[in-house]
Parts: C-alpha cells; sequence; structure tokens
C-alpha cells in the first residue's frame, strides 16, 4: 500500500486555488471536495457543527468532518483520531499550512480501508478540523466531544505543515531553548509530543522511520508545552490540555518555511517527494497503531 504522489499533488492544486478563511464559501467548498474523497474511499463522514469563541471573544461558526468506518461506534474497541485542519489565513492559499497534510489525511483515507478491520486493534477516525487558525477552536470541540462521550480514546494526531523541505545548511531556526540539540538543516520531519505522549511519539518514530531516506527528528515537551509555546500550535493541544496522549506531526513550520501564512505559501513550494514520504511514514505509523496498539 503506497502513498500516489499524484493524488497528493491533485489535491493540494484543487484545494489551493483559493483562500479557505473562517466562514467562507470558499472553505465550504473545500469540506464539500473532502466529504466526496473520503465517502468514495468507504468512510462515513459526519459534519460536526460548533461555535467558539477566539482569544478576542469573537464567535465563530465552525464544522469539523468526522471520518469514520460504518460500524465503528459498536465495536468496542479503543479509539484512535488522526487529524488536520483544513481552513487558512484569509491572506494565504495555504499550500503547505496546512493542504499538504489535508492531502495526506485524504491518502491515509484511501488507502486504510484496504486493511482488513478485523485484524484492527483499535478503531480509528479522521478528522478535517476547522477553525484552527482562529485559536486551535475545533481541535477544542473535538476534545470536549470525546470528554463529553467518554471515548476511549488513547491518542490523537494532528498533521501541521508536511511538505516544506531545504536542504541547505542553515535553513531551519530553532527556538532558543533548542539551539544545539537538533539539525541546522531543513530537510527532516518533527514529531512532537508531551509528557503524556511517549509511547505515541514511539510509535510514530517508528512509522517514519520505516521509509527510506526520510530523518526523523523527536521531540517531547514537559507537561502540556507552556514552556515552548511552538510545540503547541495545532490542533493538538487542547488535546493535551485535556490529558489525552497528543503528537504534532510537522516540518516546523515558521521555523523553516518563509512562506508561512504569506500569499507565496503555494503549491510550487511544495517538496511532493519530501510529502510522499512522510505521507507514506505517517500510512505506515496509523496502520501499526490499528494493528497492535502501542
Amino acid at each position: 500500500m503506497d502513498i500516489d504522489q499524484s493524488r497528493l499533488k491533485q489535491h493540494c492544486e484543487l484545494l489551493c486555488r483559493t483562500t479557505r478563511p473562517a466562514e467562507s464559501a470558499d472553505l465550504e467548498a473545500a469540506r464539500q471536495y473532502v466529504i466526496q474523497q473520503l465517502e468514495s474511499s468507504g468512510w462515513e463522514v459526519e459534519r460536526h457543527h460548533f461555535q467558539s469563541q477566539d482569544s478576542m471573544l469573537t464567535t465563530f461558526s465552525g464544522q469539523n468532518l468526522i471520518a469514520r468506518r460504518p460500524g465503528l461506534t459498536s465495536t468496542g474497541k479503543p479509539r484512535f483520531c488522526i487529524g488536520a485542519h483544513l481552513d487558512t489565513r484569509p491572506e494565504s492559499p495555504g499550500a503547505d499550512d496546512n493542504t499538504s497534510a489535508v492531502a495526506t489525511l485524504l491518502e491515509i483515507g484511501r488507502l486504510l480501508p484496504l486493511i482488513k478491520e478485523p485484524s484492527w486493534k483499535w478503531d480509528i477516525e479522521l478528522v478535517a478540523f476547522d477553525l484552527e487558525e482562529n485559536g486551535m477552536l475545533g481541535g477544542a470541540e473535538h476534545a470536549r466531544l470525546h470528554q463529553e462521550q467518554q471515548t476511549d480514546l488513547r491518542g490523537m494526531v494532528s498533521l501541521e505543515m508536511l511538505g516544506y523541505c531545504d536542504p541547505t545548511p542553515g535553513s531551519q531556526a530553532l527556538p532558543r531553548e533548542l539551539l544545539g540539540m537538533y539539525p541546522d538543516t531543513g530537510d527532516f520531519i518533527a514529531v512532537v509530543g508531551n509528557q503524556n505522549s511517549t509511547d505515541l511519539i514511539a510509535a510514530f518514530q517508528y512509522g517514519l522511520e520505516k521509509v527510506i531516506d526520510l530523518p526523523v527528528e523527536t521531540l517531547q515537551v514537559p507537561e502540556n508545552g507552556e514552556m515552548l509555546q511552538a510545540s503547541r500550535l495545532s490542533d493538538h493541544s487542547p488535546f493535551w490540555d485535556a490529558g489525552y496522549p497528543a503528537l504534532m506531526i510537522t516540518d516546523t513550520s515558521f521555523l523553516r518555511n518563509p512562506h508561512y501564512h504569506q500569499p507565496t505559501d503555494t503549491v510550487d513550494t511544495l517538496d511532493f517527494e519530501f510529502l510522499t514520504k512522510v505521507a507514506q511514514g505517517s500510512l505506515e505509523a496509523a496502520k501499526q497503531i490499528l494493528h497492535c496498539g502501542y
């Protein structure tokens, strides 16, 4: 089961024709595309409507798209979640932030159903989050929903900017606290977890490292990452705050990609060979978790 690079590129090109800011018609068109792709792969997709306030107390209406395998709610198995936010900043088409991750989510969604489900130890849901750019509001709503429903959720992974690679020495910036601890070349994928995510970090590191010529770096932050705010900038952080094991898989965002939140975050800046490797490694990790847990 191999990730199809041409499909990744097609998803990115179609979704990046417009920006996708909160509550926009273009975001709704993107939702319809994601739903169509996931349903054609055999998933049942629920639109979960919610309202939430950002840090300025502005109220937004959002929709998380939750894809599950038919009959998932009745299996009684532990649950695992992989998600990626679908919205963009108003000024950016968001090729890396976060279309690269949405394309990966769709490819994982295409390939996972090819595995015979009786061999799954855990169940999985795929989520296209809304309102991430407004303060991880979609992730916070989904964490709240799992708490409310008392789901046996064993872990969550946020795919956050996966497709920018720069093999030039010095291309990778680092937070002051991490200087000298990681490479200064921006050609690796990062696995970021917190103190409760030790086993989940190991599981995803194992899957990613199965891919040849994909450098992988891991970071485990104390508590919930409050001392390193860059580690909290995706939909995994509300799951940390709710006590769930959770990860961010990332190309390190603004620490590497000069097009972050800019009109220049376009498809032609993505490295599709790198993105394909990251997607393949994420698929391998998901397969391992579904078969064996962690």
